[in-house]
């Protein structure tokens, strides 16, 4: 029985280790993003069309292009969600008052600015993927902060960047 109770501590200890080594920190708005699909009735749901338009975010990294990879990724879950999308990912960087016209130009409702201040794989035996981002949502009529979140997350040594970064977009979108 002693022998028994040494292996289920072993275990359970392995088991905090394990959990300790991925960290996921969020800090975000009270309010969420604005809701696409809308309840009408029990059966029914009506689609809202929301267009926003998506700048590349400032990085603040030494990582190349770390701005526009993380924009690229939150692209794609704004896409999934049922937001209509205007990329503006692969164009120069925009300061937040020209970001602001250009998707006022674009017949924006809304648009996504803000900045990478880790992305990459951290040194050690393992390199296991860092990513720190901070996403703001802007009214286009009036440059009003409707919703933001500052977020970190790291996994595992055999994880990626970018699922590393997309399942931390996705908490930052859903918190």
């Amino acid at each position: 029985m002693e022998q028994y109770m040494l292996k289920i501590y072993i275990i359970g200890l392995a088991g905090i280790f394990f959990i300790g080594c991925t960290s996921n920190f969020v800090v975000s708005t009270p309010k969420g993003l604005p809701p696409v699909y809308e309840d009408i009735n029990d059966t029914y749901q009506k689609k809202n069309d929301i267009p926003v338009s998506v700048f590349r975010l400032q990085n603040y990294t030494d990582t190349p292009r770390a701005g526009m990879r993380a924009a690229n990724i939150i692209e794609g879950i704004l896409k999934a969600k049922g937001y209509r999308v205007i990329s503006h990912v692969h164009d120069k960087k925009y300061s937040l008052k020209k970001a602001s016209k250009k998707a006022k130009d674009d017949g924006s409702q809304y648009f996504i600015y803000g900045g990478v201040s880790e992305w990459r794989y951290k040194t050690g035996i393992d390199g296991e993927p860092a990513v720190s981002l901070q996403i703001s949502l802007y009214k286009t009529k009036n440059k009003k902060l409707v919703w933001s979140a500052t977020g970190s997350d790291s996994d595992w040594g055999n994880g990626s960047i970018g699922t590393t970064a997309q399942s931390l977009i996705l908490n930052m979108m859903e918190e």
